[in-house]
């Protein structure tokens, strides 16, 4: 028996030594190999794995699992570094990371947002939503660093703008998880603090502003804030001035109130009253609305007066300064007017101040230097005061109709004389 499976194994060897090709003299012979084999060797030789594989790219993998393991990691290595080029060329070459687990950038990025005193330290600030960004974007706003749910959401940006930012692609939970919005856009920046003096305003915008001057006087509630530079926007005043009374105009809130229009006309902010006669001209007019009083129409003469009653001006002045009131101390001198009179002509600064708090004693003592007069809106009975917003909307659109009468007025007299 073990010489007849002797035979056959040599038999075999024969037969698979008749298909090897051999060089001899620079030609391919096929057929008999006259090189004697040892079959018993050759058999061994056949049951041995060998340790190491090298191919002609002079590369070496491992045999068995750990050699399959690196395959399939090459492969998907290539498949994601094919789908990367596809989307760097959608991206117009900019680059990305994706943020790995616990990463905390998102989270410091939430606390700018949420403090004041950690975006003056930081010295940035924290939009959120593509419009927001976009407006910023136009107006030359500098981005930092700007976080993304998704690809299609950062194509929906001005890609060419992008450049100097780092974008960091986050998981939409984590998004959900940091933001102040119950449903996030998927898109997030932070800007450096933006120079009112600095950013491109649209033009189209600008040409439409008329000179009015919007003084906000510690104007506490962001809501309200917000609404009024979104008004003053669409009124086309030149500039709003924020004193220090007033909330941060880069508080979340403020910024989703306001729609964008801290990009479409400069807001200053945090300005003692010194510094508020350095923003406007020299020969503005400041007016001060009161929204406090309680103005009705007479039952007898169905006419409304034109002083508010109970007008004392203890009962609405209040003071920033340490300056004390006392009866030896000459109070601001204002006449009322009702707002649909004319107040606006040429240069025109109108105070808005919060509804929980009193006219400032800094603010009539600055609209008397200025020959202004103290503007009130007529209510019905039993309405206690008007919302500083919804104040600030009626004055301000009342004072843009009265601009561009007058300047359609003396327009038309220059036509006349010429």
């Amino acid at each position: 028996m073990t010489q007849m499976m002797s035979i056959n194994m040599a038999a075999l060897m024969y037969n698979v030594s008749r298909g090897f090709i051999l060089r001899e003299n620079g030609l391919l012979l096929r057929g008999h190999n006259p090189f004697l084999l040892d079959s018993r060797t050759y058999v061994r030789a056949l049951r041995r794995r060998p340790v190491t594989v090298l191919y002609p790219d002079g590369t070496d993998k491992s045999d068995g699992k750990h050699t399959n393991e690196k395959m399939r990691q090459e492969v998907a290595n290539n498949r994601t570094n094919r789908v990367n080029e596809g989307i760097k060329d959608r991206l117009g070459g900019l680059r990305y990371e994706k943020a790995p687990a616990g990463d905390k950038r998102l989270a410091h990025a939430a606390s700018i947002g949420r403090s004041r005193a950690f975006r003056d330290k930081e010295g940035k600030v924290l939009l959120e939503g593509r419009r927001l960004i976009c407006d910023a974007l136009a107006a030359g706003a500098s981005p930092h660093m700007l976080f993304f749910s998704a690809v299609e959401r950062l194509q929906e940006l001005p890609l060419d703008k992008l450049q100097q930012a780092k974008l960091i692609k986050v998981k939409y939970e984590d998004m959900k998880t940091w933001s102040d919005l119950v449903t996030p856009q998927g898109v997030i920046a932070i800007f450096s603090k933006p120079d009112a003096s600095r950013l491109a305003f649209p033009k189209d915008t600008r040409l439409q502003s008329v000179p009015l001057f919007l003084i906000c006087d510690r104007v506490r509630d962001a809501g309200n804030i917000g609404t009024i530079l979104r008004c003053a926007a669409a009124a086309g005043c030149d500039r709003v001035l924020l004193t220090k009374g007033c909330v941060d105009a880069w508080e979340p809130k403020v910024l989703r109130a306001a729609m964008g229009a801290h990009f479409r006309l400069p807001v200053f902010s945090y300005l003692n009253w010194n510094d508020i006669s350095k923003h406007l001209p020299l020969d503005i007019t400041v007016h001060v609305a009161d929204n406090r009083k309680h103005f009705t129409k007479d039952p007898v003469s169905d006419t409304i007066p034109t002083t508010p009653e109970n007008a004392s001006w203890s009962g609405y002045i209040e003071s920033d300064s340490e300056e004390e009131l006392d009866d030896g101390l000459a109070l601001p001198c204002l006449k009322q007017q009702v707002y649909h009179e004319r107040w606006a002509q040429r240069s025109t600064a109108l105070v808005i101040c919060g509804e929980s708090h009193r006219l400032s004693l800094e603010a009539l003592r600055f609209a008397e230097k200025t020959e202004g007069k103290i503007l009130f809106v007529p209510m019905a009975a039993g309405v206690e005061n008007l919302n500083s917003a919804m104040a600030a909307s009626i004055l301000l659109f009342e004072g843009r109709r009265q601009l561009l009468l007058d300047k359609g007025h003396r327009k038309s007299r220059s036509k006349l004389y010429s």
